[in-house]
């Protein structure tokens, strides 16, 4: 899931306007009691069977990703029908689990554009949709077409009309599958994709909710280091995952129909001078690594410091000895952003991706005990 342009490091008197405008904006009040905060993880499938304690503290598991085939979204192998016979088993001993699958992904929705701008191509998706949803008897589809009208993997089509295809999309979605079935779509998180890609008046009553991807905020593309998927803004970067949801409640999408996004990886950058503790800097991209390997690349790489921004409430990492500047989510930051879910009465929280966890002392777990903790209350 991932990507694209940043709209990063603006003029103060900008920012200034910005946040003036989000503090007007009205937050609703904390969920009925008997509401439960959604915990949505991103699958892409193990070696290994998901142990009874990762599941149970789970609501929805997305298996990512499916693809087209021509008109059709098809299993690109055998292993994806082994992963969603699996998952559809755990609902059998876990009954508050709901399964879905997920179409595209970021490089994984390369003729989403020509297909769904035709009523043939959207019909035959949606037909083909619902024979696989039978078939394995999952719960819904999760759309991550990255993105409707703006540009977004490196040569895929997109055009401005794919902002009412989507929307069409859904619709046609929504007749063929049912009442009962579950239809998301991934956000981007920024601002572009928030104005251009999706006509949220007509989108939202037909889906269950929006997975807001506030994550990649600073991404492979990104020149300029920054907080990746940090919660707030700050004086000198917009996106975050509270500016996504400030914009949406201000265009009338419900906030119960909000999940906001955490990130079970980290964004390496090099070549970051010593000013800031490397923080808005010139960089080069370097890399990802997954939150069950970060640890040992901070021993690997001597004279890494560790900072946690208060306003932006996300932490990072720096080493002048290498110059290298890491941006990730960890416990403190998930916890934070699983209280701001519950405390302003979100649909709940999700993160890409399962797979990249570590065993103990995991995010999931402190994003579970967060929720009942909160709930608690």
């Amino acid at each position: 899931m991932s990507s694209l342009t940043l709209h990063f490091i603006r003029p103060l008197l900008f920012s200034v306007i910005v946040f003036s405008f989000l503090g007007c904006i009205h937050i609703a009040q904390p969920p009925a009691k008997n509401q439960k905060t959604a915990v949505i993880a991103y699958y892409t499938g193990q070696p290994d069977p998901l142990d009874e304690a990762t599941v149970s503290q789970l609501t929805h598991i997305i298996y990512s990703f499916l693809h087209l085939k021509g008109n059709k979204l098809a299993l690109d192998n055998a292993q994806d029908s082994v992963s969603l016979a699996y998952l559809a088993s755990l609902k059998k001993e876990h009954t508050q689990l709901k399964v879905m699958l997920s179409l595209g992904g970021w490089g994984g929705c390369e003729t989403c554009s020509p297909v769904f701008a035709t009523e043939k191509g959207r019909k035959e998706f949606a037909q083909s949709t619902k024979a696989l949803l039978d078939q394995f008897g999952i719960d819904g589809i999760d759309l991550d077409w990255e993105y409707p009208a703006i540009e977004g993997y490196p040569g895929h089509l997109f055009a401005p009309e794919d902002k009412q295809h989507f929307t069409e999309l859904v619709r046609v979605l929504r007749k063929t599958l049912g009442k009962k079935a579950i239809i998301t779509f991934a956000a981007g998180g920024f601002e572009k994709y928030l104005e251009k890609s999706v006509a949220w008046d007509e989108v939202m009553p037909m889906v269950d909710f929006v997975n807001i991807m506030s994550y990649d905020l600073v991404n492979g593309n990104s020149t300029v280091t920054g907080h990746h998927t940090p919660l707030y803004s700050t004086e000198h970067q917009v996106e975050s995952a509270d500016h996504a949801v400030q914009y949406l409640d201000a265009v009338g999408v419900p906030l119960d129909k909000m999940v906001i996004g955490a990130a079970f990886y980290a964004r390496v950058w090099e070549n970051v001078i010593d000013t800031n503790q490397g923080l808005y800097q010139a960089g080069k991209f370097k890399q990802a690594v997954s939150y069950s390997m970060f640890e040992q690349f901070v021993r690997d790489h001597p004279g890494f410091v560790y900072h946690w921004d208060t306003v932006a409430q996300a932490p990072y990492w720096y080493t002048a000895d290498q110059q290298l500047f890491a941006t990730y989510d960890n416990d403190e930051s998930v916890t934070k952003k699983t209280q701001y879910a519950v405390k302003h009465g979100l649909k709940g929280i999700m993160f890409w991706v399962l797979g990249e966890d570590k065993r103990e002392d995991s995010l999931l777990k402190a994003i579970s005990d967060t929720v009942k903790e909160e709930e608690g209350k």
